[in-house]
Formats: structure tokens, C-alpha cells, sequence
């Protein structure tokens, strides 16, 4: 048995761990079915609540899988174990001029858990999220069977942001972005309020393939809202002569530092983070255009610090992601003004602008703006507050993000997910006695 937590370290529940090294492995361990609560594929762990854990049951480590991947130059794809990362896929491919089409704000997660989470980037406006780029996977299901699944199955698309609810995800094949260097050609802006965040982001985010605003939440009144827009786009060989020397496709990320083992509660507090607010802020231009920079500080800055969650101190932190659709401005102005009149902590407060979303059943982007908040666990009348927040986003035909959540409640998610029970009819004709369990599908009554 060992204890299991999710990425914000707020409820660790005990399970059986298995390292299945094959898919033969994983479906000889399902077929056997020996386990009284089930069972759970787990890639990294970066899923923020309580969707990689299964408390009684058997937790699949599927990063012990043959880390295999293979490259089709001529299509453009790649066809990788499900418990290889993207890390080290970007860190093998870049050099080769290629890079993976979707990447959320970490590199430490698996293809398996990019594909059950269906996660997004800063791109999703212009190349919606992870599983529009999957050409097929292959799924050891409830029976033991392993069945190679592309877009024309309806299970395909359950599996897509299902959450590993619907079997074990073991390789994928996956199209990827050709790219001349390791660099990024970037453009920086200062707003000085919300409203023009929006506005900028609404006319300008399709001249850049990825985009993202900052916003600093310890501003009020007039400034509420102000951000830092970060824009850009992969950094062609004629945008790095004479700024960079050597190879243009070189890359080599490291993690610089490590957060120590032990972090003093109450570390990231309304004054520290108000400091690293103004700072942040203050140090951004107010615009700056052609920017070159690295693949890591655009793309994963945080992955610099190892155990970075463990700056939120014992209790943990809460991460709170929810999409509301375009002509829901309102409600993004509410929440950002609650935040900011309230003086909530949160070190890092990240919009961004979706576009089109997939056919995936219970894929969380949708058309609309999305916002995510780093909230330490422990902010006094938290949970009180996010669920008038979960009420305003479902009331405006908005979602939560369930690879984020640890605390919503089952009727937020059946209210905002409209093909619930659609899922749960094609999961249930692949899983009907239901094998594959996690907390967050027993606390949410998936």
C-alpha cells in the first residue's frame, strides 16, 4: 500500500501500487480483477485533486511502461508509450525540428495523462487542445482486451478527458508542429485594467499561436485586472541569427533549483505575494516586441523548481479552473473583482482566450475565456467562497476543470457537463462492472 496525493497534496488516500512494464502486463493485471476496488491508470501525478488516486483499490504507475517512441518524419507523427512524458519527448524531438502540438504548463506529464485530461495550451485558440491532435491510442479494457481506438469510435471520445475512467490508455500515435530552432519569438504587453486585457486579447491573440495573460489580483479599484499579455510563436533560424550561437535546435532543459523538503506554513501569504505581484508587474515592459526566448521560461517556468507545490506549506494548494463561454464577460469580471476586493492569495493567477474544443464527452475547454488560480489550501472561508464561484460559472454555461478539481460537488459537474450521460452509457457498455474507479469519480458520482 502506498499513500497517494494529487499535485496540490490536499487528500492523500492509501492504494496498492503496481509498475506494469507492457501492455500484456497492465491487461493480464486487469483481467485477473483481483482488485476489490479497482483499478486507476496514474502517469506523473500532476493531476491537482484526487483523479490519479483510488483509496482501497490498485493504482496502475504507468510511467514504468517501455518508454518507446517512435517518429514519422514523412507524416509528421509520433507513436509513444502512454507513460512516456512530454518532457522527454520534447527533450529527444526538438533537436530533431520537431515539438509536441499542445503542452499544458508543465512538461511532467505523461502522453496517457495528456490524453485523459485532454489538456490544453497557450494555443488552444488556434489548435484547440491535446486529443485533436491524436490520430489513435490503444485501450487495455475492463475485459483485459486491448483495442486500437482513432476518431471514428465513440469510445475513442469517451476516453478523451475521461479521466482513465474508461480504461488504461497504454500507446498513442499523435501528430506534431515542425519548428526551425528551440527558440521563441515573443511579444510582451502591460494592460492597465481587465477590460483592455480582454480587448487586446480579443483582437490580437490570432496573430500568435500561443498566447497568455498574467494577472496580477492584489490590484484594485481602477487597476483590477491588470495583466501581463506574454504572445508568441516559434522563433524561425532567421529570428536567432546573431542572438543565438551553435546549433539553433539545441535543448537541454534542467530544473535549477528544488524547493526545500520543509516550507514554513503560511509562506506565501497576502504580503510575499503582493511583493512578487508589484515586481512582476513593474519589471514587465509595457510593450516589448521580438523577445527570444527559451522553450522552458515561455512555456513551463515553474518546471525550473523542483517540489514547487511544496511552497504552499502542509496544507496544500487548490488549484480553481473554469471556463465560461464568449458573451460571459460578466461573470470573469465578477470572479476577478471578488478576488481582488477579498485580497485572495494566489501566487499565480493565469487567462487565457479557447477556441474551438473537441468532440471528447467530458473535455473541459469550450469556446471562452478561462482562468486558473494557485490558492493556498488553507485561506480562511475558501471553500465557502468557491462555491458561489462554482454557481456563477455553471449558471453562465461555464464548466470546472476536472483534472484540476479536489472539492466541487457532483450536481456542479452534472450541470455543466451536458454529454454526462452520454459518457457514462458508452463507459458503462466498456466497463459494466465498473473496474475502473478514482476518488474524484466517487466524490462526483461519475
Amino acid at each position: 500500500m502506498t499513500l497517494l496525493t494529487g499535485w496540490g497534496r490536499t487528500a492523500p488516500t492509501p492504494a496498492t501500487l503496481a509498475r506494469p512494464r507492457s501492455a500484456d502486463e497492465v491487461a493480464a493485471l486487469v483481467k485477473e480483477n483481483t482488485a476489490g476496488r479497482g483499478f486507476l491508470a496514474r502517469g506523473l501525478g500532476r493531476a491537482y485533486g484526487d483523479a490519479a488516486q483510488n483509496a482501497g483499490g490498485t493504482v496502475l504507475d504507468c510511467t514504468a511502461l517501455r518508454p518507446s517512441w517512435t517518429l514519422d518524419p514523412e507524416a509528421g507523427e509520433v507513436t509513444a508509450s502512454a507513460g512516456t512524458s512530454l518532457h522527454d519527448l520534447m527533450t529527444a524531438l526538438v533537436p530533431r525540428g520537431w515539438f509536441v502540438p499542445v503542452t499544458p504548463g508543465t512538461r511532467y506529464v505523461t502522453v496517457g495523462g495528456a490524453i485523459a485530461a485532454d489538456v490544453h495550451g497557450k494555443n488552444h485558440h488556434v489548435d484547440s487542445s491535446f486529443a485533436a491532435h491524436v490520430r489513435a491510442l490503444t485501450l487495455v479494457t475492463a475485459d483485459g482486451g486491448v483495442r486500437v481506438l482513432g476518431p471514428a469510435d465513440d469510445l475513442f471520445w469517451a476516453t478523451v478527458g475521461g479521466m482513465g475512467l474508461t480504461g488504461v490508455i497504454v500507446e498513442a500515435t499523435f501528430a506534431c508542429v515542425p519548428v526551425e530552432t528551440s527558440r521563441m519569438r515573443v511579444d510582451v504587453e502591460r494592460t492597465r485594467d481587465l477590460d483592455q486585457t480582454l480587448d487586446v486579447m480579443t483582437a490580437t491573440d490570432d496573430r500568435y499561436r500561443y498566447t497568455v495573460a498574467w494577472i496580477d489580483l492584489n490590484a484594485r479599484g481602477g487597476r483590477t485586472g491588470r495583466s501581463v499579455l506574454t504572445r508568441g510563436d516559434h522563433a524561425t533560424r532567421a529570428d536567432v541569427r546573431g542572438v543565438v550561437r551553435g546549433d539553433p535546435l539545441a535543448f537541454g532543459p534542467r530544473q535549477r533549483l528544488a524547493a526545500p523538503p520543509w516550507v514554513p506554513d503560511g509562506l506565501l501569504n497576502r504580503a510575499t505575494v503582493g511583493a512578487f505581484n508589484a515586481v512582476w508587474y513593474g519589471k514587465a515592459p509595457t510593450a516589448k516586441r521580438g523577445l527570444i526566448q527559451g522553450v522552458t521560461p515561455f512555456f513551463h517556468p515553474l518546471d525550473a523548481v523542483a517540489g514547487w507545490n511544496r511552497m504552499y506549506g502542509s496544507g496544500g494548494l487548490v488549484q480553481y479552473q473554469f471556463v465560461v463561454p464568449f458573451g460571459a464577460e460578466d461573470t470573469l469580471r465578477r470572479v476577478v473583482g471578488t478576488l481582488s476586493t477579498r485580497r485572495v492569495v494566489s501566487f499565480l493567477t493565469v487567462l487565457k482566450r479557447f477556441g474551438a474544443g473537441t468532440p471528447g464527452m467530458l473535455s473541459f475547454p469550450m469556446p471562452g475565456w478561462t482562468l486558473a488560480l494557485d490558492i493556498p489550501a488553507g485561506v480562511p472561508g475558501l471553500a465557502g467562497l468557491l462555491r458561489v464561484f462554482d454557481d456563477w460559472v455553471v449558471e453562465a454555461g461555464g464548466r470546472l476543470y476536472l483534472a484540476k478539481d479536489s472539492r466541487t460537488s457532483a450536481a456542479s459537474v452534472a450541470a455543466s457537463y451536458p454529454r454526462l450521460e452520454e459518457w457514462r452509457a458508452i463507459r458503462d457498455a466498456a466497463d459494466p462492472d465498473g473496474v475502473f474507479r478514482s476518488d474524484l469519480a466517487r466524490r462526483l458520482r461519475l
